[in-house]
């Protein structure tokens, strides 16, 4: 067959195969990848071996590589002999450039149902600043390059995994900024690499400097050495290898750059020259916060690592116990809210992002009520509100079934800011104490299915709480909509007065929520539980005339409306 012909006939084949990939049939199992950073030059060159296994119910033997569209496939092989593969751009915000470069290969057996696969691989190109994502839905040019800052570059390079930058390989439908769809694909490959395992030998390049790798994984090694010398220069390399795993909802991330270490028993501060009184006031900021944040959720199991972007500007990104963030200072307690939420991640972690990622945050709202009481607390809260109840609303909105509860969600202001609140519920609920046994009860290990949590919970403060869960973390109903039906104030002989405060909650999800009397002598408070749908009744005693009932402090995120107060008609004397 003339050659030209047999290669046409197997791209054919291969194009053809493509409209019928299955994008999540493989989950990646195991990376062993020797990734090459030049700074200078922008460039990453990658290779190694990825382990595959076939976790739907069909045989497959096509199947997809997908890498940033930056860089370019070199190379795919299966047991030493090459396999033929098409690579093509495809469109996805999933990268940072907002294109993946897809191989689509055709392998020589198909792969049965768990049956698992090693292929080896290498790849590269450069990875440079790119917001294409972002500007190409309608983000301001500024304001994308703050928030995708990734990059290889000079004098800082920095570069986080999958949903900014597929600096490794992996298989994901296309995604799009514009919906929800990104969230959900991302969700997706998370859940089904939560148990995956990455070992990476990152390795740099330079002249006269002495980089250091910093990465979200736990280190195993450092080898540096000398390439060779010139009478200009002598070119140097490194490599650090990190073992990362469970990946779960952790993106592999690294920064490198000539960084000075700040050491203290609870955190290392990676700074520049020049920075080490900003440094300073990271740790500082750590310490004071320790003693706080170990009552609640332990001691930290591991240390927090904080690390310098050169720009003032750029978004600060936290990934686990490690925050990459532009040195900012000036604010002593937002620094010490920022840093209680790394301390967080350091002590408690999970394999559930509702309770990892919703803990740490919480915790910032407890930093904030010991910084300034609770309304500061709230008013904290509160800033992320309008995000959930636009969130809650674009659920709302698709056809079919609502998505998954807070327990399985992948979306970030699910797991981040509704778990927020879900956690600070249930701590005016079952109070300090019982939810601190709960919290330091906890075990990763032994958290096989979502029920765990909720049960250490309802066994710590000896109350049924099964409707709450049902409501906030198995399903998700939105949020509740409060109003105040009626008041009614009767006179005691005591000359104290009764009021009779009816609650009604218009959305679908209940909560135990507080309610005020004011009095011209000041305010009562009562908590009371109000289900989805239905009204509640509470009777308050107060030592003087009721003017103004309210429901709900702000510690319930709910739907905003005029109904959440009630002036009350001055009682008719006896």
């Amino acid at each position: 067959m003339n050659p030209v012909f047999r290669l046409l006939c197997v791209l054919c084949v291969l194009c053809g195969s493509c409209f019928a990939l299955d994008r999540a049939a493989f989950t990646f199992v195991h990376y062993d990848l020797e990734v090459r950073v030049d700074p200078a030059g922008h460039a990453l060159a990658a290779r190694g071996a990825i382990r595959l296994r076939n976790d739907s119910a069909a045989p497959q033997k096509d199947l997809t590589l997908q890498i940033s569209s930056s860089l370019g496939w070199r190379m795919i092989e299966l047991n030493g002999k090459p396999l033929p593969f098409v690579a093509e751009p495809y469109t996805t915000d999933v990268d940072h450039t907002g294109a993946l470069t897809e191989a689509a290969i055709t392998l020589p057996a198909p792969v049965p149902p768990r049956g698992v696969i090693e292929l080896e691989v290498g790849y590269g190109g450069t990875v440079t600043q790119d917001a294409t994502r972002l500007t190409r839905a309608g983000v301001p040019a500024a304001t994308a390059a703050r928030t995708d800052w990734d990059q290889i570059g000079e004098p800082v390079t920095a570069v986080r995994g999958v949903g900014y930058v597929a600096w490794y390989p992996v298989s994901l439908p296309a995604a799009s900024l514009a919906d929800t769809s990104l969230g959900e694909a991302l969700a997706d490959w998370k859940n089904s690499q939560r148990q995956s395992t990455m070992r990476a030998n990152i390795c740099w390049v330079g002249e006269t400097q002495q980089l250091s790798v910093i990465a979200n994984g736990r280190l195993e090694g450092v080898n540096r050495r000398v390439l060779g010398a010139t009478d200009e220069a002598t070119t140097q390399a490194g490599c650090s290898l990190y073992s990362f795993g469970p990946i779960g909802w952790t993106a592999p991330t690294f920064a490198i750059a000539e960084y000075t270490a700040l050491s203290r028993p609870a955190i290392t501060v990676y700074h520049l020259a020049g920075e080490q009184a900003a440094a300073q006031e990271y740790a500082l900021a750590a310490e004071k916060v320790l003693p706080f944040e170990s009552d609640w959720f332990g001691a930290p199991r591991s240390k927090v690592e904080v690390v310098q972007l050169p720009a003032a500007g750029d978004a600060p990104f936290e990934s686990g116990p490690m925050l990459l963030t532009p040195f900012q200072t000036t604010d002593r307690k937002a620094l010490e809210v920022g840093m209680i939420r790394q301390l967080a991640h350091a002590s408690i972690s999970s394999p559930r992002p509702w309770i990892e990622e919703g803990l740490a945050h919480f915790a910032q709202a407890l930093e904030r009520e010991q910084l300034d009481g609770r309304r500061a607390a709230i008013t904290y809260m509160q800033q992320y509100l309008p995000a959930l109840i636009a969130a809650e609303a674009s659920a709302a909105r698709v056809s079919g079934p609502r998505p998954p509860g807070l327990v399985s969600s992948g979306d970030e202001i699910m797991y981040r800011v509704k778990a927020m609140y879900v956690w600070w519920m249930l701590r005016d609920m079952v109070g300090d104490a019982a939810l601190e046994r709960a919290l330091k009860s906890y075990r990763p290990a032994q958290d096989n299915d979502t029920g765990y949590m909720p049960q250490l919970i309802a066994q710590a403060a000896g109350r049924d709480l099964e409707w709450f869960f049902d409501d906030w973390l198995y399903r998700d109903r939105g949020l509740p909509e409060f109003r105040v039906d009626s008041a009614y104030p009767r006179a005691t002989l005591r000359g104290a007065y009764v009021v009779a405060v009816t609650i009604e909650d218009l959305g679908a999800a209940g909560a135990e929520v507080p309610i005020f009397v004011t009095t011209s002598g000041g305010e009562m408070r009562k908590r009371v539980i109000v289900k989805g749908k239905q009204k509640a009744t509470e009777r308050i005693e107060v030592p003087g005339a009721p003017s103004e009932v309210t429901v709900n402090d702000g510690s319930v995120p709910a739907i905003s409306n005029p109904g959440a107060t009630l002036k009350i008609a001055p009682p008719a004397q006896r």
